[in-house]
């Protein structure tokens, strides 16, 4: 009986020795980890990521979509172009319509100029209401209530015109009213620089003019409202933006038109 007390004794030693081995091996496990993490470079989390992600949210989106709301897919497609002659594009227009221009009270005999500030320069243009009351009206009030700010040309045809003026930029587009013909008697109205109004039909003019850069010799079918008298060289620069027929691809603005009235 006393042999067999030994043996259990001995056996409870070898067990107790087993298991502060396995416990210092733990200790000695866990003391290595915590070395190796804390040597670690700190990793992002989802939190972290979050902040972040918000963060760029709440920067971009009031610069990009509510300026570009409203505005057509073809203008939109124009604003991802390189801008002409190097220039930065303006602010994107704003989108407008109107039942009818306001009475401006132009006299005939005013002297009526519009500064038609545009990526490539300025074109000076001296508008005759003598000739063309009405069409002078309506371009007048849409410049002054800012309406081709920010308006993009559709078309660039070297050796014919420029025409510009639709808030699409698709060609269809118009100010939400029309207004009546006034044209010259013969085609030698459509010399070179002649400002003029595009149409789709008889009376159908609206927003969108035409500058020729030679003398077209067109039927009078268009209403000639005005005629350039300075920045002859920008509307030289403006013929040779590249083309493809005559869809520009670098973009012209029309960045600002000032009228002066004397």
């Amino acid at each position: 009986m006393e042999q067999q007390a030994k043996q259990a004794a001995k056996n409870r030693r070898i067990s107790n020795l087993r298991s502060l081995a396995t416990l210092i091996g733990i200790a000695l496990a866990i003391g290595v980890v915590i070395i190796f993490f804390s040597n670690r470079s700190p990793e992002p989390t989802a939190e972290t990521l979050a902040t972040t992600t918000t963060a760029v949210t709440t920067t971009l989106s009031p610069t990009t979509t509510p300026a570009l709301e409203g505005l057509s897919d073809a203008y939109l497609s124009y604003r991802e172009q390189p801008v002409a002659c190097g220039a930065e594009a303006p602010p994107p227009l704003t989108p407008m319509s109107f039942e009818a221009p306001d009475d401006m009270g132009i006299a005939p005999e005013a002297t009526v100029t519009a500064t038609m500030a545009t990526s490539c320069g300025d074109i000076v243009l001296e508008l005759d209401p003598m000739a063309a009351p009405e069409t002078v009206n309506s371009f007048v009030f849409l410049a002054e209530q800012g309406y081709f700010d920010g308006v993009v040309s559709h078309r660039i045809a070297p050796g014919f015109v420029l025409q510009i003026g639709d808030q699409t930029a698709t060609g269809s587009g118009g100010p939400g009213y029309s207004i009546v013909d006034e044209l010259p008697s013969d085609s030698s109205a459509y010399k070179s620089g002649a400002l003029a109004m595009a149409n789709s039909g008889a009376n159908t003019s609206g927003s969108q003019f035409f500058i020729d850069f030679v003398d077209t010799g067109l039927p009078p079918q268009y209403s000639v409202f005005g005629q350039l008298v300075d920045g002859e060289e920008v509307l030289s620069t403006i013929e040779q933006i590249p083309v493809s027929g005559d869809t520009p691809l670098e973009s012209l603005y029309i960045e600002s038109i000032t009228i002066d009235i004397s």
